[in-house]
């Protein structure tokens, strides 16, 4: 346990990406080790789609920065903005094009049969968990990225009206002049997220 924490405290959220490749086996060792996570029924309420093709890229780069600009323009409250600042965060999403590879992650709201699926967003939430783990296990660097909405992914990627876009995630190496802010490096202390009893 004390090993893994020593690879995964050093995780952090990248947006200075290099152009390096990363195999496709790598990308599936990664998406396997995610869809390992426990779901609800075990109905595994997930699709991972895995972007390499520079023109998809760049439609989804253009898609995340419409919607970044119309959030920092007037969607995000003030205090939202102020919190934002220390990590110096903008519309501008040229990182999405520089990566070698996107994971857009979707949740399923019914089954491809139809069925229905169970606790579908506590599931996928732990699937994503689960591929940045495996990710920063591997060496490579990630990010959580969230424009909102994201429907926009649906209409891109040709993605049935079951499945909502939940996450998208860059997955590379870090650049050579990668810096992340000191506000991303500060966590809790242990006595202030853990209660014994």
């Amino acid at each position: 346990a004390q090993a893994f924490y020593d690879v995964m405290r050093k995780r952090r959220s990248v947006r200075m990406f290099s152009d390096k490749p990363v195999s496709r086996e790598t990308i599936e060792a990664l998406i396997k080790t995610a869809g390992s996570a426990p779901s609800g029924a075990n109905k595994q309420p997930w699709r991972f789609v895995c972007v390499q093709d520079q023109a998809i890229k760049k439609q989804i780069r253009e898609g995340a920065e419409a919607e970044e600009k119309e959030f920092y323009n007037g969607r995000a409250n003030e205090q939202w903005l102020k919190d934002l600042a220390p990590y110096g965060t903008d519309e501008n999403k040229g990182f999405l094009e520089t990566v070698p590879w996107l994971i857009v992650v979707f949740r399923l709201t019914r089954a491809d049969d139809g069925g229905q699926v169970y606790y579908s967003s506590e599931s996928v939430g732990l699937a994503c968990g689960m591929l940045l783990a495996a990710a920063q296990h591997a060496g490579l660097a990630t990010l959580t990225h969230t424009p909102s909405p994201m429907n926009f992914l649906n209409t891109i990627l040709d993605r049935p009206a079951n499945e909502r876009p939940y996450l998208l995630i860059p997955v590379g190496y870090p650049s050579d002049d990668c810096v992340v802010p000191k506000a991303a490096i500060k966590r809790k202390p242990i006595d202030q997220v853990m209660q014994m009893r």
